[in-house]
């Protein structure tokens, strides 16, 4: 047998083409004052990540918020510090700090759709509390927000709200922390103590600055 004929007579073993599915980046998003991070938004953000399998939960402190009394609200980067200071230890955890960038009033609307036309890889779930669920309807844009591609609510259920909305949200159950940014802001007026309401590095940073003394 000649070379040319071996040759002709090996059989090319062509290999199955394989096709490759990149998943979907999945990020929670925990939108708020902030004012100050405390233990139970940690705890709330621990809790949604991990039942909706998320690749990483961040928060995102607004710049003005449009339901607060920009009185009680303080400086924006103040507050970025605390969020900081607070998940320093968890990968988990992350800041998404476009709106603060943005500056002026934050609406979702404007945020989401931002975000989803810079990061078309990326499922977005927004997680809120069931009172602000219950007013989802008066939330500015909130037909257009809903349509939005890749973007779902998340609802932790609240005691003393109604917890329903028309608009489709998934709940996570998560054990209710009975205490807020209102009540620690007011502790701190009073002289009383926070620990075990904030992180510790969190507490330290507010006496340090002095926050929420009048």
């Amino acid at each position: 047998m000649h070379s040319n004929e071996v040759v002709e007579n090996v059989q090319t073993q062509v290999q199955p083409e394989v096709k490759v599915f990149n998943r979907r980046k999945r990020v929670g998003l925990y939108g708020g004052t902030f004012n100050p991070i405390h233990n139970a938004h940690l705890f709330v953000a621990d809790q949604v990540g991990h039942a909706l399998c998320l690749d990483r939960v961040d928060f995102m402190p607004d710049a003005k918020p449009p339901h607060v009394d920009k009185k009680h609200s303080i400086d924006p980067q103040l507050r970025l510090q605390m969020i900081q200071l607070a998940i320093k230890d968890n990968p988990f955890l992350g800041i998404e700090t476009s709106e603060i960038r943005r500056g002026g009033v934050s609406y979702t609307y404007d945020t989401i759709k931002s975000l989803v036309e810079q990061h078309p890889d990326t499922e977005y779930y927004f997680i809120i509390g069931g009172d602000m669920v219950d007013y989802l309807h008066k939330w500015y844009r909130i037909d257009d927000l809903i349509k939005l591609p890749h973007f779902h609510f998340v609802g932790v259920q609240r005691e003393g709200a109604k917890n329903e909305t028309a608009y489709p949200v998934i709940w996570v159950d998560v054990p209710e922390v009975d205490f807020s940014s209102t009540a620690i802001r007011e502790r701190i007026r009073n002289g009383q103590s926070i620990k075990y309401m904030v992180p510790d590095a969190v507490a330290k940073f507010i006496k340090e600055h002095q926050l929420y003394r009048d």
